[in-house]
């Protein structure tokens, strides 16, 4: 599109070539070789009496650097180290209520026969029964035409082969036999350590101990540890639990639950702060008193892109704040009270920019990072007589945010200057209560506007060759035939160009001007974002007629900032805000 003249490539490759070629020799040459800017020889007059002692003590200055500037990191602005204690455990939301009702329902094949459970034998054939029995004190069963059979530790396969064997010793020809696991005894585990409600909770021998925890409604948050969790029968660890298993891969101990036995949550150990770019920030308990960087990687989901690292805490030689590319940080070693920052720190070389408007190709382009406007539209082809290529513009989200910014300040300087300034009389006061009100809705309607982002790149016929930024969006507007009339207008509306027509005309065609509108300050805004007075200006295809309200006060100093407030509104939003 040979809307701009093209650069001169060969120039351009040569320039960056160099200075690249002096940038790179500036970090790598010899500590001999290297130059470094400094202040000036001068002193002040003070100081010149005290030149003289102050050249015998030199020797005795300390001059250690107090950093390392050869790193070459660019890492986070620095922040307050993150006390781990006012972070939630990570795991804190795995007890919101989720294992209460799921008791468990004594089926599991792996469940082993203990007094007090039912089985129903059932045998048909040469002989035919159908008994539900009990698995009495002793661990046995009575089998009707065999006796007692001992059952207790079985599981149910187990349970299934006994039965069947004893009754085909005294039956061994055309006998069939089924059994089943009928139900299970019920029993009362006690839950305590750290948790939120000590007590003695109900179950099954198969519940999980999960279901227990939650029931005693969790563990504490501060106090409590999720990755020393035992379980104690007769005074015996029968069982340790780390839950990290449980919320990084959902592996958890299954122990069959007896009658009396006791969950005791343990007081949590060292723990560590894990923030910045992750998913959730956390508190991880360590076990022991430290961790490697890869074991850390592996417990913290991170956000993609995460490139740098920085570790913060206290050594035996004083604190510590270290910056670590993550390849580098999986080798390093985490301590109890370390803060952990990630950070997606590396500076991609690539920008995506987006094209909207008359144009043919895509609408995304992965660029360079140092591209310019004019090699975009170099590449990009176009309808010719359907296209206004003067009338290029960029919406930019920096400028959005500057807009936003500026727009918000304004607002807040003309709250704070007029709502706040006193009254001398009763008069005076009931007028400034009557702008109060005025001027809030005018501010919280101003508020909701969005601004535009819109940068003007076009100007006289001329396209700035300005350089492009990530998540610009290039605006090529198509050929207009109308012309547009808004604000305080009696019937706002899109009218056809015609050559030779005023502003004044187009107004009179909308039906004038409304009781509240400022016919002294009247905006022309342009296809490429640009806005003109309308006193002097040569109107054009596509453009917008914008007619501004009056501010509604005899207030001069009031109506004067407010008007100036309406145009930045107008200029930002292309909307004129009526009070």
């Amino acid at each position: 599109m040979n809307v701009l003249k093209p650069l001169n490539r060969a120039s351009l490759k040569r320039t960056v070539a160099v200075a690249s070629l002096a940038l790179i020799s500036t970090f790598t040459a010899s500590t001999t070789l290297a130059q470094s800017l400094s202040l000036s020889d001068s002193i002040l007059p003070e100081q010149e009496e005290q030149q003289g002692a102050g050249a015998q003590q030199q020797e005795q200055v300390n001059d250690t650097p107090r950093a390392d500037w050869r790193s070459g990191t660019y890492g986070p602005v620095s922040q307050p180290p993150q006390n781990p204690d006012a972070l939630p455990p990570f795991g804190a939301n795995l007890f919101t209520g989720g294992f209460r009702g799921a008791m468990g329902d004594g089926l599991n094949p792996d469940y082993r026969i203990k007094p007090g459970d039912q089985v129903t034998v059932r045998a048909w054939g040469a002989v035919e029964f159908d008994r539900v029995l009990p698995v009495d004190a002793q661990g046995n069963i009575f089998i009707p035409g065999s006796g007692p059979l001992n059952v207790e530790g079985q599981s149910s396969q187990q349970v299934d082969n006994s039965v069947r064997s004893a009754i085909t010793s005294v039956y061994p020809d055309n006998v069939e036999v089924y059994t089943n696991l009928q139900g299970v005894q019920p029993v009362a585990v006690y839950v305590t350590g750290y948790v939120e409600n000590p007590g003695r909770y109900a179950g099954t021998p198969n519940d999980s101990l999960l279901y227990f925890l939650d029931q005693s409604g969790g563990i504490d948050q501060d106090l409590g540890s999720y990755r020393q969790v035992r379980v104690v029968r007769n005074n015996t660890t029968v069982a340790t639990v780390d839950l990290y298993d449980f919320l990084l891969n959902g592996s958890i101990a299954r122990p069959q639950f007896q009658d009396g036995d006791t969950i005791v949550v343990e007081e949590r150990g060292p723990a560590i702060a894990v923030g910045g770019d992750v998913h959730r920030q956390h508190r991880y308990e360590l076990v022991g008193n430290q961790l490697s960087g890869a074991e850390l990687v592996n417990l913290a989901r991170l956000k993609s892109g995460v490139s740098h690292v920085l570790l913060r805490g206290d050594r035996e030689d004083g604190p510590i704040a270290q910056y670590f590319p993550i390849d580098m940080f999986y080798g390093q070693t985490i301590r109890s009270g370390d803060e952990v920052l990630f950070s997606s720190d590396q500076r991609s070389e690539t920008i995506v920019v987006e094209v909207e408007g008359s144009y043919y190709g895509p609408s995304r382009y992965a660029l360079p990072r140092d591209v310019r406007l004019s090699e975009l539209l170099d590449a990009i082809a176009v309808p010719e007589s359907m296209t206004a290529v003067e009338s290029i513009s960029i919406k930019r989200e920096s400028v959005k945010e500057q807009q936003a910014q500026s727009l918000e300040d304004s607002l807040r300087r003309l709250e704070t200057t007029y709502l706040g300034a006193p009254s001398n009389t009763n008069e005076e006061a009931a007028i400034r209560v009557q702008e109060a009100q005025l001027i809030q809705d005018f501010i919280a309607r101003a508020s909701e506007l969005e601004p535009s982002g819109r940068l003007v790149v076009a100007y006289d016929g001329r396209i700035s060759d300005i350089r492009l930024q990530d998540g610009d969006v290039v605006t090529i507007p198509e050929v207009s035939d109308s012309m547009l009339i808004s604000g305080e207008v009696l019937v706002p509306q899109a009218a056809v160009y015609r050559p030779g027509m005023s502003v004044i005309d187009y107004i009179e065609g909308a039906g004038g001007f409304t009781e509240r509108a400022d016919d002294d300050h009247i905006l022309v805004v342009r296809q490429n974002g640009a806005v003109e007075n309308a006193r002097n200006v040569n109107l054009r295809p596509g453009d917008e007629i914008l007619v501004m309200p009056a501010a509604p006060t005899h207030n001069l100093q009031l109506a004067s900032t407010i008007t100036q407030i309406l145009y930045q509104v107008a200029v930002a939003t292309r909307v004129a805000v009526d009070l």
